[in-house]
């Protein structure tokens, strides 16, 4: 637990600075994906990253429907 506040800590004063509420957990999920891959190489973690995103997509917001519009 001390090791992923650790990471959290650092990640926050050295990239982020600032954190919102409102993403708070995009924050957190990348952070476990960083502790659960700490073991692994670049190239490994950037394949396992590849990998895991394949077939998505990464939206702000979601598109509205054409019904919507």
């Amino acid at each position: 637990m001390e090791s992923y506040f650790a990471l959290l800590k650092r990640g926050v004063y050295g990239t982020y600075h600032n954190l919102s509420q409102a993403h708070l957990h995009r924050y957190l999920a990348e952070f476990d994906f960083r502790h659960n891959t700490r073991k692994l190489s670049d190239a490994e973690r950037g394949d396992a990253l590849l990998k895991a995103a394949q077939g998505k997509r990464l939206m702000y917001q979601q598109p509205r429907d054409a019904a919507d519009a």
